[in-house]
């Protein structure tokens, strides 16, 4: 499934789509799970709903909503970015950018930021998308900009992270990483901090930057690779690291999920198992959705797995997002699962939209925002 569409290299003519499944090792194709009956426990109302033009599309993508205040904001492929007032969705403005928009939308500090496919980034005013500056780079940015009071940050898909001036746009640092030949589609996006940016690269490392010079403070290898070809030593960080109560968390692809002590640089614990997605917390788990699209639950403190969810096998799922007493995932197929932070047994379903929904979730005040690669922005509550 999506992973699969991940995988960015020549010579992968083996491992061969077709329609909902693929072909393994053994040449029988995979399906995804079907889904399991069960009796729901909660209701998923819809709040609000809005277009975002011609959305994504279909193509692997890691567009998501982004919010900062009251206002939420979201692109399509297109070249058209919106702002909404988060409340109700209302539409406060629309701009016209002219680019072929690949990173989605990131926001912060009342600014907005956007990326093409020829390696701009355009910053736009929150308040009414006005153009503020725009730069070039000399990659793809397949992940949302990121920012603090003082730097726009953007990771590039060719293992660089470059920081810019917020207000004008001026370039202020490079880091590059070196990266291996093989990756998976798209990259990690990192947290920018007030005085370092963390952020993790294809080689399987987490770097912790100074946000004066651009230089690395330390670096820590979250994963070994391992076997004889390429392709299984393909140990990629693609999601965004976790920071909470000060322990930072983050996974590989074919590697590790790590606890991190980021003021010493130690590994604090680490348990084997796959995943690109980003990760989330709540009730003192951590929440993963793996490679093949179980979800697991470790607790934060002892690394101990407190349940699996294997039922969304190969359905391809987002990463998880913690919302009340439950923890949500949507799929390939534009379905919502919730499940119980408790246990992970199922409390509700919701089909959003028959496009799907391949970029990541997000929640603000217990109500989950969600878009489709349809273009279907919607507010959703559950009770």
């Amino acid at each position: 499934m999506k992973s699969i569409n991940r995988l960015a290299a020549i010579g992968l003519a083996s491992l061969l789509m077709t329609g909902c499944g693929f072909f393994g090792d053994d040449g029988e194709e995979i399906k995804p799970n079907p889904l399991v009956s069960f009796e729901q426990e909660k209701k998923v109302s819809v709040l609000w709903s809005s277009s975002v033009g011609s959305g994504p599309g279909s193509k692997y993508h890691q567009f998501q909503p982004a919010i900062d205040g009251d206002k939420i904001f979201a692109s399509d492929r297109d070249g058209s970015v919106y702002g909404f007032n988060r409340e109700n969705g209302d539409k406060l403005w629309q701009t016209e950018v002219e680019i072929s928009i690949v990173g989605g939308v990131g926001a912060g500090f009342g600014r907005v930021a956007i990326a093409g496919e020829e390696g701009e980034i355009i910053v736009l005013s929150a308040d009414d998308g006005s153009e503020l500056w725009r730069a070039e780079v000399n990659s793809e940015v397949t992940s949302p900009g990121q920012f603090n009071q003082e730097l726009a940050v953007f990771q590039l898909i060719n293992g660089k992270v470059v920081a810019f001036d917020m207000v004008s746009g001026e370039q202020r640092w490079i880091y590059d990483a070196q990266v291996p030949r093989l990756t998976l589609r798209g990259t990690s996006a990192p947290i920018v901090a007030s005085d370092v940016t963390f952020a993790g690269f294809a080689n399987g490392k987490l770097v912790a930057i100074d946000n004066v010079k651009g230089a690395a403070i330390w670096e820590n290898r979250v994963a070994l690779p391992k076997g004889r070809s390429e392709l299984e030593r393909m140990v990629d960080i693609d999601g965004r690291p976790l920071l909470v109560d000060r322990t930072l968390y983050v996974t590989s692809y074919q590697g590790r999920l790590v606890a991190i002590n980021p003021f010493r640089a130690q590994i604090v614990w680490a348990q084997d198992v796959s995943s690109y997605h980003s990760l989330t917390h709540g009730f003192g788990n951590v929440y993963v959705s793996e490679s093949n699209d179980a979800v697991q639950a470790f607790d934060r403190g002892s690394s101990a797995s407190v349940w699996r969810q294997t039922e969304l096998e190969n359905r391809g799922i987002t990463a998880p997002v913690a919302i009340g007493n439950d923890v949500a995932v949507a799929d390939y197929e534009g379905y919502i699962h919730f499940m119980s932070q408790t246990d992970g047994h199922f409390v509700s379903r919701y089909k959003l939209d028959s496009s799907g929904v391949y970029g990541d979730m997000i929640v603000k005040d217990d109500v989950l925002y969600v878009l489709s690669n349809s273009g279907r922005l919607a507010a959703l509550g559950i009770q």
